[in-house]
């Protein structure tokens, strides 16, 4: 069965449980072509990903491309930092953000667009206190019990 474009869509549902996001972008992702044929496949994983920002660039830290089946002695290395790709404003906004009030750049999810490019979700965040997570799963769970009333 093949996959159109649309329908592949890497998520850190991690998160939206440690995080609150304050501002979202959507960046281009520097690959190499196995690489992408692997997240065409859905064989990657964001759990532990954050970004970090090296010589006035943005990377990409943490997401595992599993190495790609049918590629040969030139595979990638699946842990590589990545290049994250945004035009230079959009940088320097960021990079000013994050150092000044000490807020992180996680990615919230990398999808592949309807040219075939595959881009990262990305957000400037705060990390969230125990007691924020704890209200914020009361506030879920009370949502989901209103809407299991709704349909009875």
């Amino acid at each position: 069965m093949k996959r159109s474009s649309g329908d592949i869509a890497i998520k850190n549902k991690k998160a939206s449980h440690d995080y609150e996001f304050l501002e979202k972008y959507i960046a281009g992702i520097k690959l190499y072509g196995t690489e992408i044929k692997s997240i065409r496949l859905g064989k990657a994983a964001l759990s532990d990903s954050y970004c970090f920002f090296s010589d006035g660039e943005l990377y990409l830290r943490g997401m595992h491309i599993s190495e790609y089946w049918w590629g040969n002695l030139n595979n990638h290395d699946p842990l590589r930092d990545r290049k994250l790709l945004l035009n230079k404003r959009e940088l320097n906004k960021i990079e000013r953000k994050t150092k000044e009030s000490g807020l992180t750049i996680i990615v919230l999810k990398v999808f592949i667009n309807d040219r075939g490019l595959a881009k990262a979700e990305i957000a400037i965040s705060k990390g969230k206190k125990e007691y924020d997570k704890r209200e914020t799963l009361k506030r879920k769970d009370s949502e989901r019990e209103l809407d299991r009333a709704r349909k009875k």
